[in-house]
């Protein structure tokens, strides 16, 4: 008898070892659908990348989990996981299984549907359950259709439906594994790898389309001559905190003036047609302030007085 589950329903497995088959209906414009499976601790993780079992890594290093090659069926396609339950280690808790498209949404898969059969039976024959999966947005590029867990000492089988629409490298990376090689098509098109599992063509993944570049050092011309921050451990340089004034236009020398006090005396200006007599230093230091005495004059005698100069000056 055949249970048809609904959303979040589960049911007791009587069978020790099953076949989960993901069938949809092919046609144009339909994505591919992959199944795949992770073997999850009592953490709800896997406990390394060898717990998630795809097409790239179709066989747990156990071998009692593995990924059976797609299959036609009537009207469509099948893609099978195939589980030893009994058989799986006793840190196993549980077994998702996955679904991903490739080149769309779920909203343009028609007719998804997980099956499970029993190991021992034909894939033709009736299977165990039937869960028929409708996405929530129609945004959704990758599925966790329904899990298989411990129950006592038996299985169980929950029906979910839980949808993802960054794809399939997003649900992995929740759920503990290390994806490489992730490009940005990647959780679209469900095509992240695993750490450890080799890229399909080979190669290392591309470098950055566009490189870091330094910033340009500013024109000295434009630079104020300020003082700038320097780094640090290194002296800062003495110099002024403003731009310097720019230097002054060159005045025209100004004519010499007498030297106050002794010293060279200036050239004498030739008299018209009459040469001049010889000058004589001055007899003593003239004060300052005071007419300077003209040279080549006679000079004043020191011990001159001059004489009483009238009845309001003498003394009474």
């Amino acid at each position: 008898m055949t249970h048809a589950m609904v959303k979040g329903s589960n049911v007791q497995l009587e069978t020790a070892a099953v076949r989960a088959a993901l069938c949809w209906t092919t046609g144009p414009g339909v994505p591919d659908v992959d199944a795949s499976a992770l073997l999850l601790d009592d953490s709800g993780k896997v406990t390394c990348d060898e717990d998630f079992v795809f097409y790239n890594q179709p066989q747990h290093p156990s071998g009692v989990v593995r990924h059976l090659p797609k299959s036609q069926e009537s009207g469509g396609l099948r893609d099978t996981i195939e589980a030893d339950l009994p058989a799986l280690a006793p840190e196993v808790d549980r077994v998702l299984i996955a679904a991903s498209a490739d080149g769309g949404t779920f909203a343009d898969v028609r007719q998804l549907r997980l099956v499970l059969f029993p190991a021992a039976g034909s894939a033709d024959g009736e299977p165990l359950l039937r869960f028929d999966i409708e996405p929530e947005t129609g945004a959704e590029t990758a599925l966790i259709c329904g899990e298989i867990y411990r129950r006592g000492e038996g299985w169980k089988f929950r029906a979910l439906g839980q949808g993802y629409d960054t794809g399939l490298v997003a649900l992995t990376t929740e759920y503990g594994v290390t994806v490489e090689d992730a490009d940005p098509a990647g959780p679209e098109s469900g095509t992240g790898r695993p750490a450890g599992t080799a890229s399909p063509e080979g190669t290392a993944p591309a470098p950055p389309a566009t490189q870091p570049v330094p910033r340009p050092a500013p024109d000295d011309a434009t630079v104020p001559a300020v003082m700038m921050p320097q780094p640090s451990g290194e002296p800062e340089p003495d110099f002024p905190l403003v731009a310097p004034a720019p230097a002054a236009a060159p005045q025209p020398a100004a004519a010499p003036m007498a030297a106050a006090g002794p010293g060279p005396a200036a050239p004498p200006h030739s008299g018209y047609g009459h040469p001049q007599p010889p000058q004589q230093p001055p007899a003593t230091q003239p004060a300052y302030g005071y007419p300077q005495p003209a040279y080549g004059y006679p000079q004043p005698d020191p011990n001159f007085t001059l004489p009483p100069q009238g009845p309001q000056f003498q003394n009474r």
